[in-house]
């Protein structure tokens, strides 16, 4: 079994990945309890938090404890800018990472050298998970910087004995090259760019299914089902799930397995799932959806307890691995518009494009308010340059029939050219909230 000392990687399954719900069990138990004492003696912002809320970490007598602890949330790293979080000196860090920061200051993560190689082991299992192994080439176009998911990404890989094409996001005509030169097996990308890259694989005259692709791990942002088979059958390849978050560790917190694409199994030995009910921060049963709710278990740098995602979903029983899923995240709390009293998530919209022959699956959201009244519009590129009026006019009212009668809001659509909607190398901005304005 690996632990989360600097060490070695061996590819394959570890032995935690199909031990019994006891064993499982038993290490997150006494990992824990660890780390609730490591926080609480080393992190100022803990000691303080868990004695405003009268608890100690010897109050851990079983996992169900846990609720008796405080949530975390955003802006208390927010708060405590840019390294009152941390549980060791600064000096102590071998790295940090941030949030874009687009809505103030960012929120500031570290890691020491062991957090890293724990990353490392975390990302090379979800690699390995999504059908990767040793020798492969893995083309990793998630962006490098301050943005977990590319190093995140490049250390997993190294990990597992693979060879890294370190090209970030961005220069779509030359990562599209690179991949037709130097065949690589693996890439790893958010899906709304590998959207973009499946476009100038046709721009270039370039048949996608004779590409070297033929795995697929797409994480950073909500994705469908229906995106999965739209790229599934372009490329001839298999898409898997992975997700993470900066403040829980960054990619390799959960990975779908390629032999059941079923859910995200969560690497539960290093990272302990709760599911709660948004409104009141009850802990809900294995199977009902809420907000995932993560501990770390191993970080020694910035250990965090109850870290409040926003992600909705449930806890599932493991299948390919022991260890339990969650379902494929399609929606977060602070991403749901309420138009006119519906709940809409970007993913419903998704959905319903997908489904028209006509449309891209590119496509923006922009909200605006006339008087009391919200409005909702979205823009959607046509899937060949050369359709006609006509044929934007059945695509755009064939989406607005699925939207209405699936959703249960009315919009307006406007199917623009291929390349209508901006492009990002990296997460896809989806909405465009118009309305304070």
């Amino acid at each position: 079994m690996q632990t989360h000392t600097t060490g070695g990687y061996s590819p394959g399954l570890d032995a935690i990945e199909t031990a019994s719900r006891d064993e499982i069990s038993a290490l997150q138990l006494k990992r824990m309890r660890d780390t609730l004492h490591r926080a609480y003696e080393h992190s100022p912002f803990y000691r303080k938090n868990f004695d405003a809320h009268g608890v100690h970490p010897d109050d851990l007598k079983s996992l169900e404890d846990l609720s008796k602890f405080p949530f975390t949330v955003k802006q208390d790293l927010r708060d405590n800018y840019p390294f009152g979080m941390f549980a060791v000196p600064r000096e102590k860090l071998a790295r940090l990472h941030a949030s874009s920061g687009t809505t103030g200051k960012p929120t500031v993560v570290g890691y020491t050298l062991g957090d890293i190689d724990m990353w490392a082991q975390m990302v090379a299992r979800s690699i390995y998970a999504s059908g990767g192994r040793p020798g492969d080439l893995v083309h990793v176009s998630y962006g490098y910087g301050l943005f977990t998911g590319g190093l995140g990404a490049h250390y997993g890989a190294e990990k597992l004995g693979c060879t890294v094409v370190p090209i970030s996001g961005g220069m779509t005509e030359r990562q599209v090259m690179l991949i037709d030169d130097f065949k690589p097996r693996v890439i790893m990308v958010t899906p709304s760019y590998m959207l973009s890259i499946l476009d100038e694989f046709r721009n270039q005259g370039l048949d996608p299914r004779e590409s070297s692709l033929k795995v697929g791990i797409f994480g950073a942002e909500p994705w469908t089902n229906s995106m999965r088979e739209e790229i599934e059958t372009a490329f001839d390849m298999d898409a898997v799930d992975i997700y993470g978050l900066s403040e829980i560790i960054g990619p390799g917190v959960a990975n779908e397995c390629v032999e059941t694409k079923d859910g995200l199994h969560i690497w539960e030995d290093h990272f302990y799932p709760e599911v709660i009910d948004p409104e009141t921060g009850k802990v809900l049963p294995d199977g009902e959806m809420g907000e995932l709710v993560f501990t770390s278990l191993t970080k020694e740098a910035f250990p965090i307890i109850r870290y409040r995602t926003r992600d909705l979903t449930r806890l599932l029983p493991g299948t390919a691995r022991s260890m339990r899923r969650m379902e494929k995240v399609t929606g977060r709390s602070d991403d749901m518009m309420i138009i006119r009293g519906v709940n809409v998530f970007p993913t419903q919209i998704e959905e319903q494009i997908l489904k028209c022959r006509i449309l891209a699956p590119h496509y923006q959201i922009e909200l605006t308010r006339e008087g009391r009244m919200d409005r909702m519009a979205i823009k959607v590129e046509a899937s060949g340059s050369g359709l006609g009026d006509e044929d934007r006019k059945q695509g755009a009212n064939e989406l607005r029939h699925h939207v209405k009668s699936v959703v249960g809001v009315t919009v307006e659509v406007e199917v623009l050219d291929p390349g209508g909607v901006e492009r990002s190398a990296g997460k896809a901005r989806r909405v465009v909230d118009l309305r304070s304005a």
